[in-house]
């Protein structure tokens, strides 16, 4: 595969990297790919599905559609895949593959009547369906797709939904919601269903979501993340709640960040009929492990850990790496990085050897001039390497923080390659770098 790499793309070679990498986007720029927990590769590891920007120097309003582009990482090739109006600047339009090449899942957004909704496309052959449902996460299988309600991400952050018009969002509701949640998606119908509410979350779990005192009786409370494991037999599910106002809450993180809890709760599912177990429902992490903050949890490649960034020592924002099982216990600093800061978005290697990493622009491992380093940490030694030091400053992300560039760095399925986003100057572009020859095999 490198041989085609260098045959039809740059190599970025700034900073000196410590491993091979590819700017797979060289030519209009301004893409990005979903997030740090879900590949642009296609299965068979052809293909990259990612997202053009129409921009990038200013916010997004309603209507306004972005492209959804397919890269041959064989011969080169860029196509125009499908537009869409249900994107936002950080994790686009949600972009995931299916079980194989055939399928690709993305949001959109019909203006007629401001439904969102996801498309299924065979982005080899053209062919789409409309699901009833949204995506924010797909089954390693394609079967089924989890997303909270994507009408509502904006309340706490923008960047993750869709844009809708103000005269449609949802009005202000108070306390635990039995007719919102969770939705899960069958992609072989189309059909969608709420999969757990808030309501019954809340119900089971009142103790630990309670633990700050906080009533939700008086919040506005939203799912935001949702992810399967890579076992597609479990879902992390994440909740965020804020004291209620005269008027609806929206982009409360920019309006009164503190105000805003988090907590993190798993529960298993039958990867062949989508049913819940909710005898299995957790809390992984509530409300008083986030209070001091923290940020970007996901699934250990074994499907019953989860890693994530928290300042375990109550210390505000002295991250530090830490894992837990997915039912809350045995909560502590993965081994071998206690003597290392916390940073960006962490995922561990399928050997177990291995973390990498990226940084915020302004975490003390960045570099202080927007530039950010890819953070590869022997969880065997404790030993960090920066395999590459990348420009990650959007001039533009001082008129809102959404328009910020984060690296996202994405392992493929295979586990070989890493995807990560960076700046160009003024435009975003996606680099894909080949970790084979300092991967332990």
């Amino acid at each position: 595969m490198n041989a085609n790499l260098d045959r039809h793309f740059p190599r970025y070679e700034q900073y000196d990297p410590k491993v091979p990498i590819w700017c797979i986007t060289p030519h209009k720029g301004h893409c990005t790919h979903r997030f740090f927990d879900t590949s642009p590769l296609s299965p068979s590891g052809r293909y990259a599905a990612l997202l053009r920007f129409p921009f990038e120097d200013r916010l997004a309003t309603p209507g306004e559609a972005a492209e959804v582009i397919l890269v041959d990482l064989e011969t080169g090739s860029e196509k125009t895949l499908a537009e869409t109006r249900g994107w936002e600047f950080q994790l686009g339009a949600n972009i995931n593959w299916g079980g194989s090449d055939h399928e690709l899942f993305f949001n959109d957004v019909d203006v007629s009547t401001w439904t969102p909704f996801a498309w299924k496309l065979d982005p080899l052959f053209g062919t789409r369906q409309r699901l009833e449902g949204c995506v924010y996460h797909a089954s390693p299988d394609g079967r089924w797709l989890i997303c909270a309600n994507i009408a509502t991400l904006r309340k706490t952050q923008c960047g993750y939904g869709v844009c809708l018009p103000d005269a449609v969002l949802p009005p202000l509701r108070v306390g635990p919601q039995a007719d919102d949640g969770f939705w899960l998606t069958d992609t072989h119908s189309g059909a969608t269903r709420l999969l757990i509410s808030t309501r019954e979350i809340f119900e089971r779990l009142a103790s630990e979501l309670t633990a700050t005192g906080v009533d939700p009786a008086r919040c506005e409370i939203t799912g935001f993340h949702s992810k399967f494991n890579p076992q597609g037999d479990a879902l992390m599910l994440s909740l965020r709640w804020f004291p209620t106002g005269s008027e609806p809450g929206w982009d409360m993180f920019v309006k009164d960040f503190q105000s805003v809890l988090f907590a993190w709760v798993t529960l298993s599912l039958n990867p062949a009929t989508g049913e819940p177990d909710l005898s299995t429902l957790r809390c992984a992490t509530g409300p008083e492990l986030w209070q001091y903050g923290g940020h970007h949890a996901t699934w250990f490649p074994d499907g019953r850990h989860i890693s994530q960034n928290l300042p375990i020592s109550k210390i505000p924002d002295d991250l530090l790496f830490v894992q837990v099982n997915a039912d809350g216990s045995e909560l502590g600093i993965i081994p071998q990085t206690g003597h290392l800061a916390g940073s960006g978005h962490p995922t561990v290697h399928p050997d177990g050897h291995h973390l990498i990493t990226d940084a915020y622009t302004y975490e003390p491992v960045a570099y202080g001039d927007g530039t950010v380093p890819l953070r590869w940490i022997d969880l065997h030694t404790g030993e960090e390497t920066h395999l590459a030091r990348v420009n990650a400053l959007n001039p533009a992300a001082s008129i809102h923080s959404v328009l910020r560039c984060d690296p996202h760095p994405a392992w493929d399925r295979k586990s070989r390659f890493i995807t990560f986003n960076a700046m160009d100057g003024n435009t975003r572009r996606v680099y894909l770098a080949d970790l084979s020859s300092i991967l332990v095999n």
